[in-house]
Parts: C-alpha cells; structure tokens; sequence
C-alpha cells in the first residue's frame, strides 16, 4: 500500500516486548510512525503523552529494527521516528504529523 509517497511496511510491529504501530519507506528513509489518540478531556494532548520512558522504548525498538531487518535493505539509507497524532473533539477527527519527532540515537 503507497500513502502520501509512502509504501506502509509493517504495522503492529513486535519485536519481542516492544511494538511499533507504523513503518513506511519513501526513497531511502525509513520513517517508523508512533501514533497517538487523545479523545474529548483528555488531560495531555497526544504529543505531549510521548513520554522519556516511551521515547526510550521507541529508539531500542528503532535500534532492534534496524539491526534485525532494515540494514539488510540495500534500499534503506536512514531511519527516523515520526509522531501522528490524533484527537477527537466534537464530531471531527484532526491528525497532526511531525517528522523526525523523536531522535533516534543512531
């Protein structure tokens, strides 16, 4: 499947106890997508819910991918970490996305 350029990958990716909800490639980047929903009252927005700890988990995930799948790729040069989010207020549905939100540590 292509989106906005994008082939999507994977989703729901384990890799042993963590996951990653979304990896798509455009050209030779890797973009591995952390997708966060915030509905009516929430009290963080779903940017600010990314938390150090998830951060944390986000980048070893990143690491393990790389080590596990995406360095064999001869087509992949770099990875990156993205973060789609996604509230619900009053019948409408708004998605904000930031790339390379999170440094990956590689």
């Amino acid at each position: 499947m292509v989106t906005g350029g994008y082939r999507i990958l994977a989703r729901n990716v384990r890799l042993g106890a963590l996951e990653l909800d979304l990896v798509a490639q455009k050209d030779d980047v890797v973009a591995v997508v952390e997708v966060r929903t915030r509905g009516p009252g929430a009290v963080q927005g779903p940017f600010e819910s990314v938390s150090a700890t998830k951060r944390a988990h986000l980048r070893r995930a990143v690491r393990r991918l790389w080590r596990e799948r995406l360095a064999a790729m001869k087509d992949v040069k770099r990875v990156r970490i993205d973060v789609a989010a996604v509230t619900f207020e009053g019948g409408q549905t708004r998605v904000e996305y930031a790339e390379d939100a999170i440094e990956s540590g590689s």
